[in-house]
């Protein structure tokens, strides 16, 4: 398989990639599929600017010419498509929203109603054989009503893909939480082992990964004792 990863956080030692690097450690454990990292925030991607000159051209690329074009060549010929990113507002950051923004040269401006009513743009392509998965880290101790928000776009965008949201991440790069991190790392390297035989993830594993590591009071009270 392809595997494309857009990586949104910002930092090179982010805490959200560590829980994905696991993830492909165990996906790819028999090194048998080509995985291509993306650092978004290394790349030009500018804002989408709404000119619609992509679906003049038909060409699936966007007019602006920046590193965009190059990731839609990455997206077309992907089976698996990790997204990757600290939460940041209740949704992407920035810099990745604007890659998720330029995909728009993916689709026509032709408009379908699917059975269940919705209206959507016809893809240029066939990308139902495209699988799409979303890892997502966050600071606070728990994902109730931190995530709703980047849950619907995910679902909306993506159509209803595997997501993962998981609380807590700084614990991460914490040396002293190791003994709660390191056992979160292995979950999720079993959890790439699933995702390889299946293409997907039981809802019991993704329970498992987003459980938090420490309990609510003890994590609220370490950040405020760190100001």
């Amino acid at each position: 398989m392809k595997i494309l990863v857009l990586n949104g956080s910002p930092k090179k030692k982010s805490d959200t990639f560590r829980l994905t690097d696991a993830f492909l450690k165990g996906l790819n454990r028999r090194g048998e599929h080509e995985v291509r990292v993306v650092d978004v925030i290394d790349r030009k991607i500018a804002p989408c600017r709404g000119c619609f000159g992509c679906w003049k051209r038909m060409d699936g690329h966007c007019v602006i010419r920046d590193d965009q074009n190059a990731i839609l060549d990455l997206y077309r010929d992907s089976d698996v498509i990790i997204w990757s990113f600290p939460l940041y507002c209740y949704g992407m950051p920035s810099h990745l929203k604007a890659v998720l923004d330029r995909t728009i040269p993916l689709v026509k401006m032709r408009m379908v109603q699917r059975d269940d009513g919705t209206v959507r743009h016809e893809a240029l392509a066939d990308f139902s054989r495209i699988h799409t998965l979303v890892i997502c880290g966050c600071g606070f101790p728990d994902w109730d009503g931190n995530f709703d928000g980047l849950k619907l776009t995910c679902k909306t965008c993506f159509g209803n893909p595997d997501m993962v949201c998981v609380p807590e991440a700084p614990l991460l790069n914490v040396p002293e939480a190791a003994p709660v991190a390191d056992p979160l790392l292995a979950r999720f390297e079993r959890a790439g082992e699933e995702y390889a035989a299946a293409l997907t993830l039981s809802p019991e594993t993704v329970a498992e990964l987003e459980r938090p590591m420490i309990p609510r009071d003890e994590y609220i009270r370490g950040v405020n004792g760190a100001q």
